[in-house]
C-alpha cells in the first residue's frame, strides 16, 4: 500500500475513536397500575446488561423522561442513578407489595365521602350550590400516595446525581388544566433552553414530591395538583393528557438513543372490542367509555409518536453526509418494548383483589365486568396483577434480546 494513500483500517479506527458516545434515554409512559410492567423490562434489561465487559453501576441512561406512574418510576431510579441496582431493587420491592391503599384510600369512609359528594352533585347540585357544598375533586382520595412517594425518593442524591454528570437530566410531564397546555418540566446540569411548541411547553424546575403528584392525577380519579409557572400557581392534571409527543423530551434533553417501555399490547385496546359488543347487542357501560378515553389519553399518542419519529428517520436516511449535517433533524434510534398481551383481560381475573368498598364503587359504573376491566387496571395496586405485569415485562424484554443489546451497543 502507497505510504501517500491513508490506511483505512486505521482511519476506520480514528472515525470510530472521535465518534461522540451515544446519548440514551429511558421514556417510561403512564398507565396508573400497569407501570408494574416497566418494572419487570427494566429488571430483564439489567439481567441482559449484567455479563457485558463495560456493565456499570450506574443507570444505563444518560436522560429518563417519565410520565404519570411512569414519572414515578423514572424519578425514583434517577434519584439512584450512581447505583442501578439498588435503585430498581427498591423499586421493584415497591411494586411487589403494593396495595391499593398506599396509592389512594380504599377504607369505606373515604371511598364514600369521595361517591358522595359525586352522587350529590349529580341529583341535588342546583340545591347545594345554594349552599356553598365543597365541589368534589376526584373520585377517589389519593392522600396515602405521598407517604409513598417519601418512601422512594431522595432529591437531595438526585441533584447530587445531576451535578456530578452520572444523570444528564430528568423529566417530569403535567398537564395545565388552567391554560390547556402540557408542560415538561425538567432538572439538569447544563444550561439547556427551554422549547416551546404548539401546545406544549417545558420549564427548567426542581423536581419534586409536587411534580409527580400532578403527573400522575388521572382525570376525573385523582385530584389535580398545584404547581408554581413562570411566577403563577396553576393546577396540573395526567401528564398524559394533550401529550402529543412522549418522546420528544428526552430528545430536546439529548437523547440520540431512546428506550421506550409502552403501556399497551400494539394495536389492541382490550379483549372486548366495541365491535363485538355493537354487533351483540350491548350498550357499553360508563366503565367502558372511561376505559377507552383513558386509552386515548395514555396509549395512543405513543403509537402514534413512534411512527412519526420513524418517518423522520426514514426521510434522513435520504440525505448525503452534506445535506444531514445542514438538516435542522437527526436521526434517532427508537426501541419500544411494550405488553406483548392485552392487559385488560389480566386485570378482569384479578379485579376481585381489590378492597371491597373500591370494588363496590367500581361496580357501580361496570368495571368489575369483563368489558370494563380496562378502567380497573388504572387502579389494580395489588400483588396478584401487578405481578403478573412484572413477569409479562421481563419476559417480552427478555424475547427482544437481540434488539436490546444492539441498542446499548
Amino acid at each position: 500500500m502507497s505510504l501517500l494513500q491513508p490506511d483505512p483500517v486505521r482511519s476506520a479506527s480514528r472515525a470510530v475513536a472521535s465518534a461522540p458516545a451515544p446519548v440514551r434515554g429511558l421514556v417510561l409512559s403512564g398507565g396508573g397500575a400497569r407501570a408494574a410492567y416497566q418494572v419487570g423490562v427494566l429488571l430483564a434489561l439489567r439481567e441482559l446488561l449484567r455479563d457485558r465487559p463495560d456493565a456499570s453501576r450506574r443507570l444505563p441512561f444518560d436522560v429518563i423522561a417519565g410520565t404519570s406512574a411512569g414519572a414515578i418510576n423514572a424519578t425514583a431510579l434517577a434519584c439512584r442513578a450512581d447505583d442501578f441496582d439498588a435503585g430498581l431493587d427498591l423499586v421493584a420491592g415497591v411494586w411487589r407489595e403494593i396495595h391499593a391503599d398506599r396509592v389512594y384510600r380504599t377504607d369505606a369512609a373515604g371511598v364514600a365521602r369521595a361517591g358522595a359528594h359525586w352522587l350529590a352533585m349529580f341529583v341535588i347540585g342546583w340545591a347545594l350550590r345554594r349552599r356553598r357544598f365543597q365541589r368534589p375533586r376526584s373520585l377517589l382520595d389519593n392522600t396515602p400516595l405521598t407517604g409513598l412517594l417519601d418512601s422512594l425518593m431522595d432529591f437531595p442524591r438526585l441533584a447530587r446525581n445531576i451535578d456530578s454528570g452520572r444523570l444528564r437530566a430528568l423529566a417530569v410531564a403535567a398537564s395545565d388544566y388552567g391554560s390547556g397546555e402540557h408542560f415538561t418540566f425538567f432538572q439538569s446540569a447544563a444550561a439547556i433552553e427551554p422549547w416551546s411548541r404548539t401546545q406544549r411547553q417545558a420549564r427548567a424546575q426542581t423536581i419534586g414530591n409536587a411534580h409527580l403528584l400532578a403527573s400522575s392525577a388521572i382525570p376525573f380519579i385523582f385530584p389535580a395538583a398545584p404547581l408554581p409557572v413562570d411566577g403563577e400557581q396553576s393546577w396540573f392534571g395526567d401528564g398524559s393528557i394533550r401529550q402529543h409527543a412522549p418522546i420528544s423530551p428526552a430528545i430536546h434533553l439529548g437523547a440520540d438513543r431512546v428506550f421506550v417501555v409502552g403501556a399497551a399490547a400494539p394495536g389492541t385496546r382490550g379483549f372486548v372490542s366495541a365491535a363485538t359488543a355493537a354487533r351483540s347487542g350491548q350498550y357499553p357501560t360508563l366503565a367502558q367509555v372511561a376505559g377507552h378515553a383513558l386509552g386515548s389519553i395514555f396509549l395512543d399518542s405513543l403509537a402514534m409518536d413512534v411512527e412519526r419519529l420513524e418517518r423522520i428517520n426514514r426521510t434522513l436516511a435520504l440525505l448525503g453526509p452534506g445535506q444531514l449535517a445542514d438538516a435542522p433533524l437527526r436521526p434517532v434510534k427508537v426501541l419500544v418494548v411494550a405488553p406483548s398481551q392485552p392487559i385488560d383481560p389480566i386485570a378482569a381475573r384479578h379485579v376481585r383483589s381489590l378492597p371491597r368498598p373500591v370494588r363496590a364503587l367500581l361496580a357501580s359504573v361496570g368495571a368489575t365486568e369483563a368489558r370494563g376491566a380496562a378502567l380497573a387496571s388504572y387502579l389494580l395496586f395489588e400483588p396478584g396483577f401487578v405481578g403478573e405485569l412484572m413477569q409479562l415485562g421481563h419476559d417480552d424484554c427478555l424475547r427482544r434480546r437481540d434488539d436490546v443489546l444492539a441498542f446499548f451497543d
